[in-house]
């Protein structure tokens, strides 16, 4: 596994004001999508190409364009689809699945309750976009249904990560080819399983259910 931490002034900044108790939702929301841009940028660095022959207005030259199959982005609902809109700004030609999971707050594992994938994604460069990365449950089982269906080439997006959370990824997907592309990666989690010092439950911030 590839753990990539952002290490930039307006992604920093950005998580500052996404910490902060006081930001209301709606402002929450908007740095979240802008975030998610800035992150995708690092996330789709490697992302499949192939050239192309384009006319300039002055000669013909050489470009890239991507890849088919297109790249298929994945929001872990519900916290992940706040991070759609900032994925597709950067990759419009992406498709999108779905993927629903919630953490038993008992036993802090993932119950899937819903998804909407395609049947094979045999040489699909999937990336998959979780607000936080805190036990690891999630991202590994979302992980899990992906290369089920032979997807092989997987990134995962999180605003926040836990050292724990990154360590229970990398073992268990131990000969995947997984990258993790993190916002920061904090201090460690708390006897709840939130990241500390985190900012708290991304769904409820996104949406407003605090």
């Amino acid at each position: 596994m590839r753990l990539h931490v952002a290490d930039h002034p307006l992604i920093t900044h950005k998580l500052s004001v996404l910490r902060d108790k006081r930001t209301p939702s709606p402002t929450f929301r908007n740095l979240t999508e802008e975030l998610v841009t800035l992150l995708a940028y690092e996330a789709t660095r490697n992302v499949k190409t192939v050239p192309i022959t384009i006319e300039t207005p002055v000669t013909t030259t050489q470009g890239v364009e991507i890849a088919r199959p297109a790249p298929l982005i994945v929001p872990i609902l519900r916290a992940g689809l706040g991070m759609l809109s900032g994925m597709t700004a950067l990759l419009p030609t992406a498709e999108v699945g779905f993927l629903g999971m919630v953490r038993n707050e008992e036993t802090l594992q993932p119950d899937i309750y819903a998804e909407r994938l395609p049947d094979d994604l045999t040489g699909r460069q999937t990336f998959l976009i979780d607000p936080m990365l805190a036990t690891g449950g999630s991202l590994i089982a979302a992980i899990k249904y992906l290369t089920d269906r032979g997807a092989t080439d997987v990134t995962a997006v999180c605003l926040l990560g836990a050292p724990e959370g990154v360590a229970a990824v990398e073992k268990a997907v131990d000969g995947l080819d997984v990258t993790v592309v993190l916002g920061a990666l904090d201090e460690r989690l708390n006897e709840h399983g939130y990241i500390v010092p985190g900012l708290g439950d991304a769904g409820d911030r996104l949406y407003g259910t605090v």
